[in-house]
């Protein structure tokens, strides 16, 4: 407990002991009794007292400080005085609840996200110095101990070591990490030590970005909070003036017809009302159950940048997914080659090396692992790549062409048709067609499960884009069980493809596109949800994407889908038995058959009962 909940509970204690003391003292004098019982009165609720005056002072009238105030106050103007107490005591008692409970929640994802290094080593003079991690310029070699967070992003310059990413991953499986590896912040080194060399300042490093990400989430709402906000807002202005109007106008009739007013007999029932339409229950409920379900997707290694993302998730019924990378490892292989007349397979693969010698590409660094010996990139000018086709560059001054069956045809030369399944690099030289290499993408190993767990999650379509040819991705189309796959892409023709999608599917279903985060932006950006995938130390896929998942494992997909679904369950659940109780107890007050009693149990007991549904979305277990 804070300080503040242990006040809170410390007042608690004493007016529950003071309440049964003063309602046995034999006290005759209705004044008398009446001070009494304002001893525990006022140490349970003098705090709702002022915030109700200062709410009235502010021009914020209606929220349920004024509501408790007016209706326990009234309720002690008519000598229901144990009544009165009994209502601000259980009112404070479900508040202290509620604040536990988000308190709870907002630590539970603290710890799930303790991810923010405290130093940064530095060695000057044979010494290590503990630096503020802000202070930490690019460039600068850092210094990771046994047991102690990476605190920027950098290249490992010595050592070698074991990394723990579960609070970025949800993963207890360790990462091994050596000289020349990338490493993230927010990972935690378990053996060794590393000598790292920073590439990103603290604020640009993944662990900020992440902390961001995570902290800003609860400003993006939901359609059902949205709703409960509006709700709020016309709801507990129109049950304060309607138990004004069940406190004067019955009594007036009654006095128009010449009976009895039964003047507090109707302002009691209007008190009555007035405690049970207290919103608590939905406007703590809703928002909470979203910030657990949240939080319990970020255990998992799943970031959700707001509730509305989450929200729509659950609604997801069309998935778009990027082949290289989200369903296939990305890391690719030579294969096969043929060298065509005139041509070695040698001088065929060493013209395609050369030639992607500039890029940064998985096909081409495939190329020059193959091609096993250093490149003199001297020896490589006028290079030149060509979006969605492939390169061409000058090579000893001749001239190089290295790319997919579009570049050559563009270059009006005919390329071989392979038998064989593969992603196709075709090579020309000054003109002449010099042959073909086959470089293939291994498929993931949890990649067709997890299409299989989307169409059990309700995905009408799972549909796989790529830019290779029509054979290898309707090989790997078929091994997964892919509804509808899209060949030979450029990057424009996968958001047309999108496009394509949107217009078909229904106004209330969802449309996601998953890819690795780093060419797939613009198509993130136009699906109804983009969901980036491995997204380790990729600020491409924090920026352009709704969700972020951690790691290269598809199955967080079907995943992130339950726990949306489980938490919309959670909310809807809330939402209907708070409406229902409120409702029901309300109409019940107004007609006299339910008392102060039942009001209490309708407000706090309610609010109770939805804060403990509500703490349910924290934990989940995949089914």
């Amino acid at each position: 407990m804070t300080k503040k909940q242990k006040k809170v509970f410390i007042r608690i204690m004493i007016a529950a002991f003071l309440m049964p003391v003063c309602y046995f003292i034999p006290v005759e004098n209705s004044y008398l009794r009446l001070l009494v019982f304002m001893i525990p009165y006022l140490i349970i609720g003098y705090d709702i007292l002022r915030k109700a005056v200062l709410g009235v002072v502010h021009g914020e009238v209606f929220d349920e400080n004024f509501l408790m105030a007016a209706a326990t106050v009234g309720a002690i103007l008519l000598g229901e005085y144990m009544e009165g107490v009994a209502v601000m005591l259980f009112y404070q008692i479900g508040e202290l609840f509620q604040s536990y409970a988000v308190g709870k929640s907002r630590r539970n994802i603290s710890q799930l996200m303790d991810i923010r290094p405290d130093y940064a080593n530095i060695e000057m003079d044979g010494e290590i110095e503990q630096v503020d991690p802000d202070e930490v310029a690019i460039g600068t070699i850092i210094l990771i101990q046994p047991g102690e967070k990476v605190p920027i992003d950098g290249v490992v310059t010595e050592g070698r070591a074991s990394l723990n990413t579960s609070a970025l991953t949800g993963e207890s499986l360790p990462r091994e990490v050596k000289e020349g590896d990338e490493v993230i912040s927010g990972c935690v080194n378990m053996s060794g030590v590393l000598k790292i060399r920073t590439t990103r300042e603290f604020g640009e490093s993944t662990v900020s970005k992440i902390l961001e990400l995570v902290e800003n989430s609860s400003m993006k709402k939901s359609r059902s909070e949205n709703f409960i906000t509006r709700f709020a807002r016309y709801y507990t202005p129109a049950v304060c003036y309607g138990a004004l109007a069940l406190a004067i106008l019955p009594p007036v009739f009654h006095l128009i017809l010449g009976q009895e007013a039964h003047w507090a007999l109707w302002v009691t029932r209007a008190l009555t009302t007035l405690v049970i339409s207290c919103p608590c229950a939905l406007v703590i409920s809703i928002p909470l159950s979203f910030f657990g379900g949240i939080g319990g997707a970020s255990a998992k290694g799943i970031l959700v940048k707001g509730s509305n993302y989450l929200e729509a998730l659950s609604e997801t019924k069309y998935v778009v997914c990027d082949k290289t990378g989200t369903l296939t490892k990305g890391v690719f292989a030579v294969t096969y080659q043929e060298a065509a007349e005139g041509f070695t397979e040698e001088e065929l693969l060493e013209a395609a090396a050369f030639a992607e010698s500039y890029s940064n590409h998985p096909i081409s660094k495939s190329l020059q692992e193959a091609y096993g010996r250093e490149i003199d990139r001297s020896r490589v000018q006028d290079v030149e790549e060509i979006s969605g086709h492939g390169v061409c560059a000058r090579v000893d001054g001749r001239r190089v062409a290295a790319g997919s069956r579009k570049l050559m045809k563009k270059l009006d030369i005919t390329p071989v048709e392979p038998g064989r399944t593969g992603t196709e690099v075709h090579v020309s030289v000054d003109g002449k067609y010099a042959g073909y290499i086959l470089i293939s993408d291994m498929v993931k190993p949890g990649a067709k499960q997890a299409v299989a767990d989307l169409k059990r999650a309700g995905v009408k379509e799972i549909v796989m884009l790529t830019g290779d040819g029509r054979t290898v991705a309707e090989a790997v189309a078929s091994e997964l069980g892919v509804d509808i796959v899209k060949s030979e892409l450029l990057p424009a023709d996968k958001v047309d493809e999108v496009e394509h999608l949107l217009e078909k599917k229904g106004k209330k279903e969802k449309l996601a596109f998953v890819g690795d985060g780093i060419n797939d932006a613009p198509v993130l950006s136009r699906a109804d949800l983009g969901i980036a995938m491995g997204a380790l130390g990729s600020d491409a896929a924090i920026e352009a994407a709704d969700i972020v998942l951690m790691d290269d494992d598809p199955a967080k997909i079907a995943l992130a889908m339950q726990i949306s679904r489980k938490t919309l369950r959670i909310v809807h659940q809330n939402i209907v038995f708070a409406l229902a109780v409120k409702f029901s107890c309300l109409f019940l007050g107004a007609v006299g058959v339910v008392g102060m009693w039942w009001a209490i149990f309708a407000d706090v007991g309610v609010m109770i009962l939805a804060v403990l549904n509500a703490t349910r979305a924290l934990t989940f277990r995949k089914k």
